[in-house]
Order: structure tokens, then sequence, then C-alpha cells
């Protein structure tokens, strides 16, 4: 296997187009799972790309109301740059270790497309879009477009996460939970990022996602949509039904980690507690 480091972005996309590669940033997930016997390298059965240090990959800028994140981006930046979104720092922080953030990468954890990806619920909600190039075109993907199930992306092999780019938004009440072994360092058995504009006791916008509850991230448009316009306190009285509705799509699995019934009980507290705190 050969190890290649371009010191461009365009000459990244030269060999993405030639040849079949793994590209490669922080590999904080990569090498964990092509890791081999203790002590020894990790074993990828493609060539590597590496693609950490391209500056034309490593940017936030905000451009139209529109932040731009370049996906190698790591989350030990984003947690301390003002211009991240709040609600993806309150998931940063709790995010693996300190080491860890330093190297893994924003592009990357799309990249991974698990449904435990901490950042993933966040950037769901926040409806992010995904700058895909390639020597020959650049397109633009929703999250969800782009993530179709574990481990599994509509990226072709010539393509790369060029960046990330996020609606500015306003929102009154934010919120971010993850369920796991450890608070941080840990993969989560749930996750769950909620946002909502409240305006004179009215729900203006509203918006909830759940992670590791289904092979991809769970969110549901038109039953947010449904409660748009409703009072606060119309929520709250109608609350079991709401729950009922959401805990329609949310279908865990079981695992080593955690059961369906358990990940699916706490899945409907946590939208629970939100919609109570609003």
């Amino acid at each position: 296997m050969k190890n290649l480091t371009p010191k461009t972005l365009k000459e990244t996309l030269i060999l993405l187009n030639e040849g079949d590669y793994k590209i490669l940033a922080g590999g904080t997930d990569l090498m964990i799972q092509n890791r081999a016997w203790s002590n020894t390298l990790p074993k990828f059965n493609k060539d590597i790309l590496l693609v950490f240090n391209l500056p034309e990959l490593k940017y936030i800028t905000l451009e139209d109301d529109c932040l731009h994140i370049g996906s190698t981006m790591t989350l030990e930046e984003l947690l301390y740059h003002k211009l991240t979104p709040k609600l993806l720092v309150e998931a940063i922080k709790i995010m693996a270790s300190p080491a860890i953030r330093n190297m893994a990468t924003l592009g990357g954890n799309i990249g991974n497309a698990s449904p435990a990806g901490d950042s993933l619920p966040v950037l769901y909600i926040l409806n992010a879009i995904v700058v895909i190039e390639s020597i020959e075109r650049t397109r633009e993907l929703p999250i969800e477009d782009l993530i179709i199930g574990p481990g599994k992306k509509t990226i072709q092999k010539n393509e790369i996460i060029k960046e990330i780019k996020i609606p500015m938004s306003n929102f009154t009440s934010i919120r971010f939970d993850k369920v796991g072994g450890r608070k941080a360092d840990a993969i989560s058995k749930i996750s769950f990022a909620g946002v909502a504009k409240v305006k004179n006791n009215t729900i203006q916008d509203f918006r909830v996602s759940f992670g590791a509850v289904g092979p991809t991230v769970v969110r549901n448009k038109e039953l947010e949509a449904n409660v748009i316009g409703l009072t606060v306190d119309d929520m709250k009285v109608n609350i079991q039904e709401i729950l009922n509705e959401f805990g329609n799509f949310i279908r865990p699995i079981d695992d080593q980690r955690s059961n369906k019934e358990y990940r699916k009980t706490v899945a409907i507290n946590l939208l629970k507690s939100f919609i109570l705190s609003l």
C-alpha cells in the first residue's frame, strides 16, 4: 500500500480521478476500523491519500448568511471559533478527548457515515449542505441525501468532501444530549439534537433529530412542520400525541452497546424534556 500526501486540492483531485484511494484526514475513525494486532500498523486495502494539511480545506467563513466550513477543520478548531454555531459547540464539547478532537475533522465525521456520529444530528437539524468536488464538477447535497446507511454515502470514488455549508438561523432554545458509557470519549448509545424558535408563545421553528436509533440519523420534517404555529401551551397539552408520532419513526436495534427498548425509551424521554423546556 502507498501513502500519498498531495500538496494542493487540485493535485488531490487529479490523483482521485486516476486511481482508487482511501481518503484520510485525521484518521481517528479509519485507524481504528483498520487496526491490526497490538503494536502493529493498521491494514488498509487501498492506497491512502492524506489530506489533513491541505490549506484549501481548512477554513471557516461567513458569506451571505451561510457558514462555510472546510472539511478538514478539526473539532478542536471549531470548538473555539467564534463563528461555530452554538449547537455544534455543545456537541463538540462532549465528543471524544482533546487529543482526538485535535485530529478529528468535521468532514471525516460525515465521511465515516456512522449513525452514532455525534456531529451528525446537529448537522441534520441545521440543514447542512455538503459540497463535494471532483476534477470534473462540484455538487451540493443535503446531508440526509449524502448519508444513506451505516458507512454508506453517495460520494463517488473520485470525489472529496470540500466543505459544509450551514444556513445561519436564530433559535430561542437549543439542546444536545448524548447518552453513552461515559459523557465523552465513548460511542453514543443515543444522541439527541433539538432547536426551536418561540415568539409570543408561538412555535415558529422546531427541529429535532436522533442519532444511533436507526441506520442513519432520524429526523422527520413533516412532523416538525405539524407543530409550527402551535402555542407552547398547546404543545405541552398534546405532548403525548407528539411523542407517539415521533416514536413511530424511531426504530433502534440491539447491539453490543445497548438494546432497542432502552434506546427508544431514552429517545422519547429526551424529546419530552426538550418540549417541556420550551
